[in-house]
């Protein structure tokens, strides 16, 4: 025992002071701006129709266009407000908690859609199941809450057409969310027809992409790190078993593969906690319970199918 009254207890885990945290905010301006700029571009490319007298223009003419412009921006601002609004509900979090988080930090790509995303670091350990619960569930959620009205817009404005009489074509996956708001917006819709999305549309769908890649259950990941709040222990057996899954599913959509891969350099296993085998209180237990629900809501076995 501490001879001395005041000094720590057997048991009793005490954390040092962190150094005061200062951001570079214009670290985060800067990929922010590139990540709009490269979002806007791929937007405008590929979520939408360009007349034919602007698609034949050279790409140097294209940039330059409003319409161009315009289309690209409705798909990004949507986009990155979405993602802003994931990070932005983790960091909200870290900080009622008194833990040390930087402002998100936007991955600009020159490929696919643009980016790869928005991460925050915590610049301190989570110390029990009740911070990681909060810090973990608050990213998807209010992404998710951001996300629904774009997709309501989305889809109510998208345009029914007769699937593509094309040799090949991108078919992208429904997630049940997905599905239920077409058939209570488009109820008319005859079989061989399908919704045309616009940018703002297409924008959601990666929200609910981005949602659902979170949401898997290993790790480092969102869904790693509620699966591990509430469950403790059991996380431990049951998640090689959904990592096998996920590789198999691998067969179905090549992205698994890669996402299993991921799973696997991050650790499939969640880093114990000293209160691994407390449970949680009842209004926590609902948080994580509602996360997973939007998980399934979003999740699609082949998100993106080549058709032949």
């Amino acid at each position: 025992m501490d001879s001395d009254p005041g000094g720590p207890h057997p048991g009793v885990f005490v954390y040092p002071p962190s150094p005061p945290y200062r951001p570079r905010w214009w670290l985060h301006i800067l990929l922010f701006a590139l990540t709009l700029l490269t979002t806007t571009f791929f937007g405008a490319l590929f979520t939408g129709e360009l007349p034919e007298a602007l698609a034949s223009l050279p790409l140097d003419r294209l940039v330059l266009e409003p319409r161009f412009i315009l289309q690209g921006l409705a798909f990004s601002i949507p986009l990155l407000i979405i993602l802003v609004s994931h990070e932005m509900g983790h960091y909200v979090a870290c900080r009622l908690h008194g833990l040390a988080a930087t402002p998100p930090y936007f991955i600009p790509v020159p490929f696919g859609i643009g980016t790869m995303g928005a991460v925050i670091r915590i610049k301190e350990p989570l110390r029990n199941k009740r911070q990681l619960l909060d810090v973990g569930a608050a990213g998807p959620i209010a992404g998710f809450v951001v996300m629904l009205p774009f997709l309501v817009w989305g889809i109510a404005t998208s345009r029914i057409a007769p699937l593509p009489q094309a040799t090949e074509y991108l078919y992208f996956g429904e997630p049940v969310l997905f599905k239920v708001l077409a058939h209570l917006l488009h109820p008319g819709m005859a079989p061989g027809q399908d919704l045309l999305l616009g940018p703002v549309g297409f924008a959601a769908w990666f929200g609910l992409l981005v949602t659902a890649l979170n949401m898997l259950p290993f790790a480092q990941l969102d869904g790693g790190h509620i699966a591990y709040a509430l469950f403790g222990r059991w996380h431990r057996r049951f998640v090689w078993p959904l990592w096998s899954l996920l590789f198999i599913l691998g067969f179905r959509w090549i992205g698994w593969w890669i996402w299993a891969v991921i799973a696997l350099v991050m650790g499939v296993r969640h880093p114990r906690l000293w209160d691994e085998d407390l449970p949680l209180d009842p209004r926590r237990r609902a948080i994580a319970w509602i996360a997973f629900l939007i998980f399934l809501l979003c999740f699609m076995p082949q998100p993106i199918v080549l058709v032949s």
